[in-house]
């Protein structure tokens, strides 16, 4: 009657897995003939956190990360995401950078402890859907697998299947992507500039092989006005403007319950009408945004769908080499065939550049016939087009500053 396609559990590690099993098992038993709807396509997934009374499955086993192998229940991956934005979500003082975030420049002031090669890293596992079983090498040259990447102390990898995690880079809780990049990038840089962050941020959750989730408004440069918990903050903070005009940035100085240890900093930005976006940019970055999901959608190699493709399709080339560009991601999907997942292209080649210049990424033994991907080519974004390959010595992805590049090769 509602169209209603999924469920989403709030601290659904507070529930146990049996619970969620049975939801599950209910939803997978209605079908079109008898009840209007095919539930197997509708979709669970939940805050799988692992915390509190029930930590550690004290009291069940949770329906929490790393506990839903073999259910088709996601977990947001906070791994990912702090990778991307930088720090984690309660960080004392929020302009740490990761990769999307300025990590490739470091010119941000701030001295603050970060490893841009493990960011790095969990980018990579992010992409390849957070697979236990994926194997990699990492920054530092070593092969590993999923469950060897660290993440705060723990393993970074808890999937065995891309149904099981739903990859994201802001939500309604803590900042919004756009403020988070306020405090994060190099207060001098200009606005366009940022703008292409927000698209670099935003591609390293949506060409990800797994589910995918945008916060409303996130294509909109969406700001709360750096209200980093804005659940009781009301309208006033929590407006969405769909027309593009006001991004919400400036509108005061958020509540104290939430806010109030960071005022001093806060100050600092939302008295400065340049960190408020133009409706211009605003139409820029919903643009540039839309053009990913038509990426995501042109091609299957984005979404392979199992593990077992996941790891012979999925690598990256250069990661932990001598030809990997700090601040750059080589992210490969190759068919090996004969069934060809995508009918119009063997292969994906997408470079993530976050670096502030220019990179000539080698990719050595990689051989074929590569071009931009039509969509970028006839996209939005002028700067993507100016990306190309050179052929010489093996071969060589040119790709802007601040970009995300998707290169194609025919069957």
């Amino acid at each position: 009657e509602h169209k209603v396609d999924g469920f989403r559990f709030d601290l659904m590690g507070f529930h146990s897995r049996q619970t969620m099993e049975r939801v599950r098992s209910a939803l997978d038993t209605l079908t079109v003939e008898r009840d209007g709807i095919d539930g197997r396509q509708v979709s669970m997934y939940g805050e799988g956190w692992d915390f509190g009374e029930v930590a550690g499955d004290r009291l069940f086993v949770q329906a929490a990360q790393g506990r839903l192998a073999g259910t088709g229940i996601a977990t947001f991956t906070d791994r990912l995401r702090d990778a991307v934005r930088g720090g984690g979500a309660f960080d004392p003082d929020p302009r740490r950078q990761g990769f999307g975030s300025g990590a490739g420049t470091r010119d941000n002031g701030v001295r603050l402890a970060n490893s841009l090669g493990d960011d790095t890293d969990l980018l990579q596992l992010g992409l390849a859907a957070n697979l236990r079983a994926f194997t990699m090498v990492d920054h530092r040259g070593q092969r590993v697998s999923g469950v060897d990447v660290p993440y705060r102390g723990i393993p970074a990898a808890y999937a065995e299947e891309p149904d099981e995690v739903l990859s994201y880079v802001d939500a309604h809780d803590n900042e919004t992507l756009w403020d988070a990049l306020t405090m994060k990038l190099d207060p001098a840089l200009p606005m366009a500039e940022r703008v292409r962050h927000n698209t670099l941020a935003l591609a390293c959750a949506t060409l990800a092989q797994t589910a995918v989730m945008w916060h409303a408004g996130s294509d909109l440069l969406r700001s709360k006005s750096l209200d980093r918990n804005s659940y009781n903050s009301g309208d006033w903070f929590n407006r969405l403007d769909w027309t593009g005009h006001d991004n919400g940035f400036g509108r005061g100085l958020p509540t104290a319950s939430e806010n109030g240890h960071v005022w001093r900093l806060l100050r600092r930005f939302l008295g400065r009408p340049e960190f408020k976006p133009a409706a211009e940019h605003v139409r820029e970055a919903a643009a540039a945004a839309h053009d990913l999901l038509r990426l995501r959608n042109s091609t299957r190699l984005y979404r392979l769908g199992s593990a077992e493709r996941i790891r012979s399709m999925v690598a990256f080339p250069v990661a932990g080499t001598g030809d990997a560009v700090p601040g750059c991601v080589a992210y490969l999907v190759d068919d090996p065939g004969p069934d060809a997942v995508c009918p119009h292209w063997r292969s994906v080649l997408t470079i993530f550049n976050g670096t502030p210049e220019t990179v000539a990424q080698r990719m050595p033994g990689l051989g074929g016939d590569w071009q931009l991907s039509p969509v970028q080519q006839s996209g939005s974004d002028l700067v993507v087009r100016s990306s190309h390959c050179m052929t010489g010595d093996g071969l060589t992805f040119v790709v802007p500053a601040r970009t995300v590049a998707a290169f194609v090769r025919p069957w």
